[in-house]
């Protein structure tokens, strides 16, 4: 509705037809939609049906005078802000505060000059029409403040994220590599200073094999790093199991020979999995290391996999070492071990990074101690589409 276009609906309530006739003829010939009704109970139904853009409203009506009908517009959701202007006979103070206080908005005495009526009902349409305007602006606003309050709310849970990685990766930093650093700087020191050709190469070989160990956990913690600050970015598709199974033992297989460790595999699988084949790969190589750590020389890492309840299950089993009581339920925490836990070799970070990387795609990880003649891994990983109905599994 717009007051200066003179599309506005009007209701014109009052018990003398005169006064109908008049003001519909004078309101009409200004070009706006008129109705009107000799009794407050019509008036009240057409409101209801269809709220007007403005009401005037005798006073004196019998059977339901004006304030009586003022009060039920104001008292429903769908009236409450249409104006009503009053029209009465009475030019009293009394009568006039009565009528604001019943909540009209203006008040005609009469018998009322037209032009007087059409400045007041164009002035009131147009405070309505206004108000109507800001109630939709702030209704905006409220929207935008929303969705800004949104966030910035993400923006500093973002930022909460990045502080805590940042503080995770400073103590991660200080807690993983100072023993393989320490490592590093004794060797260098060792190398100025020995003679011995023979002596000068193993110790060569050791500091190499520290610098890989100091890199291997350097790229760990980098990762965890990156998985807790953006998982989200982690993408991944279906991939054989078969083929990250075999570039796992593969990986994995450096580690055990230099052990004197087996490795034997039952499978693996020929079914599709949920996410990435550089990962997976990594998550389960690393898995198998771990256990190549718990296995006693000329003893073997079995590794098998069936499917049940529609996902993969892996197991790993390592023979001859077993983790300690107090250790086991930290197994997979940043940072929890202080001392390594097997003589078979620090474990560095191998085993929160695995659990995390399976976890970004639903997958799971858990160890417990087979008896006391070894470990058990066992994984959980999701089959994606591809993947054979359970009876073709294990």
């Amino acid at each position: 509705m717009d007051a200066r276009s003179g599309t506005a609906r009007i209701l014109v309530v009052d018990d003398m037809p005169e006064n109908l006739r008049l003001l519909n003829r004078a309101l009409t010939g200004r070009g706006y939609v008129v109705e009107g009704f000799r009794s407050g109970k019509k008036a009240l139904e057409a409101a209801f049906e269809t709220p007007p853009d403005l009401i005037l409203l005798d006073i004196s009506m019998p059977a339901m005078d004006g304030y009586t009908v003022c009060d039920r517009l104001k008292a429903d959701e769908r009236t409450r802000q249409v104006p009503v202007i009053f029209l009465s006979g009475h030019e009293d103070t009394n009568s006039k505060v009565m009528a604001f206080r019943h909540g009209g908005v203006d008040y005609v005495v009469k018998p009322f000059a037209l032009d007087e009526v059409f400045a007041r009902v164009e002035t009131h349409l147009r405070l309505n029409h206004l108000h109507a305007e800001l109630e939709s602006h702030n209704q905006r606003l409220e929207v935008l403040v929303a969705e800004r309050t949104r966030q910035l709310m993400e923006a500093n849970e973002r930022l909460a994220i990045l502080d805590r990685a940042k503080s995770d990766f400073l103590n991660l930093i200080s807690h993983e590599l100072r023993t393989p650093l320490n490592g590093v700087l004794g060797v260098a020191e060792l190398l100025f200073t020995v003679e011995s050709p023979e002596k000068a190469q193993s110790l060569r070989k050791l500091f190499d094999r520290t610098r890989e160990r100091f890199l291997t956990i350097l790229d760990d913690a980098l990762l965890l790093t990156k998985i807790g600050v953006a998982a989200e970015r982690f993408q991944g598709g279906t991939v054989p199991l078969q083929q990250i199974m075999l570039r796992a033992l593969d990986q994995a297989g450096h580690l055990a020979e230099s052990r004197r460790v087996e490795l034997a595999s039952t499978g693996p699988l020929e079914v599709q999995v949920n996410g990435d084949a550089d990962l997976l790969s990594r998550a389960l190589a690393s898995l198998i290391e771990t256990a190549v750590k718990f296995t006693v020389p000329d003893q073997t890492v079995r590794v098998s996999s069936r499917l049940e309840d529609g996902a993969a299950r892996i197991e790993i089993e390592g023979k001859g070492r077993t983790i300690p009581a107090d250790a086991l339920g930290r197994f997979f925490d940043v940072l929890s071990i202080a001392e390594p836990i097997t003589p078979g070799g620090d474990l560095g970070l191998a085993p929160p990074v695995a659990q995390r990387i399976l976890s970004l795609f639903h997958g799971s990880v858990g160890v417990r101690n087979d008896g006391s003649e070894g470990i058990r891994l066992e994984i959980t990983l999701k089959t994606g589409v591809g993947s054979p109905p359970p009876a073709q599994g294990a």
